[in-house]
């Protein structure tokens, strides 16, 4: 963890100026997009929610110690006085001058540090496999992004789909390591903040693409593959793959995610989805 302390320190020194995440991924030794998917997922919040956070809160500092709004707000590079004010109303609930008066109440997003714990979760159960060049074929939907629960514009999806969807798709797999049906997510918000928009598919893995079909090409490249099995509830079991993939796994492990879908697949499952075994596939590339 010690690289990515530093590169929170990086942060802290540059808050006033330009943060450049490609600085911050070479710190880390990783890629840009590498960084801010593992950053989220051990902060708990985007890489630019956390920079903004930070900012209003040495800029609150500043407020209450009188300097003039518009002096402030260039300062933590906002392009003007209103725009920083809807900011700091955005975090704090009032304007930067109702912060001033007695009994304000403002909130503070404390500088983080990164410690490795361990958690007593089960070991991750993973392989890698080599994939060649194929297509994604199905059908396809943009909708906002949920981290935990049942993401309701998902479901809708799903329910709109013709009947004998499925059973048409399945006809066309023929990539024999992956299963037949998938559940396919892509072309996510650099941040992947909760209810930013990304494409989805109910899909099929082919070697050649199909007509009549919503489709999408993947080059030949290495995945890493999760894999969770539940007796209780199956879908938070898979919702938190994603978290311990990037917050466990890929800090301790010479791989990381390259640009690429995300591959959900339930390999088994009971009649209500209760209990059964599911897989997280993510593309990655060899680090050293």
């Amino acid at each position: 963890m010690e690289r990515w302390n530093d590169a929170l320190s990086y942060i802290e020194e540059n808050i006033e100026g330009e943060i450049d995440p490609t600085a911050l991924a070479r710190i880390t030794l990783t890629s840009e997009y590498h960084f801010r998917r593992v950053f989220s997922a051990l902060a708990g919040m985007s890489l630019s929610q956390y920079i903004r956070a930070r900012r209003m809160t040495l800029a609150a500092a500043e407020i209450l110690d009188g300097t003039g709004i518009l002096d402030v707000a260039s300062k933590y590079r906002y392009t003007s006085g209103d725009a920083f004010s809807r900011a700091f109303r955005q975090m704090n609930g009032m304007t930067p001058s109702e912060a001033r008066r007695p009994g304000a109440i403002l909130h503070s997003q404390q500088a983080l540090t990164f410690h490795l714990t361990i958690q007593g979760r089960s070991t991750m159960r993973y392989r890698v496999v080599d994939l060649p060049e194929l297509h994604i074929v199905g059908k396809t939907a943009q909708i906002p992004l949920k981290h935990h629960g049942v993401n309701p514009a998902m479901t809708e999806f799903h329910k709109s789909l013709p009947a004998g969807t499925g059973e048409r798709l399945r006809k066309l797999a023929d990539i024999p390591a992956l299963p037949e049906i998938l559940f396919v997510s892509t072309e996510f918000d650099a941040d992947r903040a909760d209810g930013s928009l990304f494409d989805y598919y109910f899909a099929v893995a082919t070697s050649v693409r199909h007509e009549g079909w919503d489709a999408l090409a993947v080059p030949a490249s290495k995945w890493v593959v999760f894999e969770a099995h539940s007796e209780g509830n199956l879908q938070p079991e898979l919702q938190q793959l994603w978290a311990d993939a990037f917050s466990e796994w890929f800090p301790s492990n010479p791989y990381q995610v390259i640009p690429g879908p995300e591959i959900l697949t339930v390999t088994e499952h009971s009649e209500d989805w209760t209990t059964g075994t599911g897989e997280l596939w993510i593309p990655v590339e060899r680090t050293s």
